[in-house]
């Protein structure tokens, strides 16, 4: 059976695996359709994301076929669509035994520390498969990323009619911008690309949008469209220390930092007059929750969600490695990149 593997940074090799054994109890045996492609597989591809090691099977964003379950399984049947919760909890961890089980202590995502989806088949835990019956399987694959956004959102515990500034439009960042929507509050986003604010007010119907200088005439900018109050909420889904470190000061006061970029350098910021004065709250946002998933999926079967803007390129299983350098280039263009596996 094929898989892709990245045998280390930046080197690709299509290799052959064993077929998954029948599943087990709790067990499914799926059929991967496809895999997209998020900030977590470029950094994994350039060898700067954080926990990703090597040789590694790379995949975490799936739309899948069930083929078979094993005993005892009810929540899906042989022939169901499905999207995959890639985050693999112990269940048995203090975290898991209050329900964290986005940030399990042993915890494991699909393709980043264990073997994820650019193959045909693999066994998965059956409670990790949410139905999708009515999406397509790119729209099943599309969960994810949205899960992480919708997870940070609701860190934040964003309410209707708070201002809310997303500093970064890459794909996570653009997951959390539905959420802010879907809460009823006014986003503004900010990134260092034209090209993907011109995206986010042409397909986003988003108004405020900040070109990062990266000096005080970003926090001018904010201020000049909020009344000089800032931002109720700063989301920064960007992984970059200097603006994650920033993203303080552009918070009102009273206002909450949400961090679900990731960065593994220090993060440095003045105390007194940035966090104290403003008694700010500052949060991390990590993976998502089991209800995220099906949350989503009602959203996109509703139209609440649109997911005609986010899917932007695509490319077969045998073309992976020729397109896959270009897709690191922000100035490409990719929002959502879709692998086709079927086979």
């Amino acid at each position: 059976m094929k898989a892709l593997q990245l045998e280390q940074p930046k080197t690709w090799k299509q290799i052959e695996i064993d077929e998954p054994d029948a599943p087990g109890p709790g067990e499914a045996l799926v059929r991967i359709h496809r895999v997209g492609v998020c900030g977590t597989d470029l950094g994994g591809y350039l060898g700067k994301f954080p926990f990703f090691s090597y040789p590694r099977i790379p995949g975490h964003e799936l739309g899948v076929e069930v083929l078979e379950v094993g005993p005892d399984v009810k929540n899906v049947q042989p022939g169901d669509r499905c999207s995959v919760e890639p985050y693999i909890n112990c269940q048995k961890c203090y975290s898991c035994e209050r329900g964290l089980t986005n940030c399990c202590e042993e915890h494991k995502t699909l393709g980043v520390m264990c073997d994820g989806g650019l193959t045909q088949r693999m066994i998965l835990p059956a409670r990790k498969l949410h139905l999708a019956n009515n999406l397509t399987y790119e729209q099943s694959a599309l969960v994810e990323t949205l899960a992480i956004g919708c997870h940070a959102v609701d860190r934040a515990q964003v309410k209707e009619g708070e201002t809310v500034l997303i500093i970064g439009a890459g794909p996570i960042g653009l997951s959390a911008l539905e959420f802010v929507k879907v809460a009823g509050a006014r986003p503004i986003v900010a990134d260092l690309s034209q090209k993907r604010l011109d995206f986010v007010k042409t397909n986003m119907g988003v108004n405020d949008t900040i070109l990062v200088a990266g000096d005080d005439s970003d926090i001018e900018r904010l201020e000049s469209l909020t009344d000089g109050r800032r931002a109720d909420v700063v989301i920064d889904a960007t992984g970059n220390n200097r603006s994650m470190a920033g993203a303080l000061n552009m918070a009102a006061f009273g206002g909450r930092v949400v961090y679900v970029g990731i960065t593994q350098s220090n993060l440095e910021f003045p105390h007194a007059p940035a966090m104290h004065r403003r008694e700010l709250t500052l949060l991390a946002s990590r993976n998502a929750l089991s209800r995220d998933f099906a949350r989503i999926i009602d959203l996109i079967e509703k139209g609440t969600i649109n997911t005609d803007p986010w899917i932007t390129h695509h490319a077969a299983f045998e073309e992976v490695a020729d397109v896959f350098p270009t897709w690191v280039d922000p100035e490409s263009g990719v929002i959502k990149a879709m692998i086709h596996v079927d086979g």
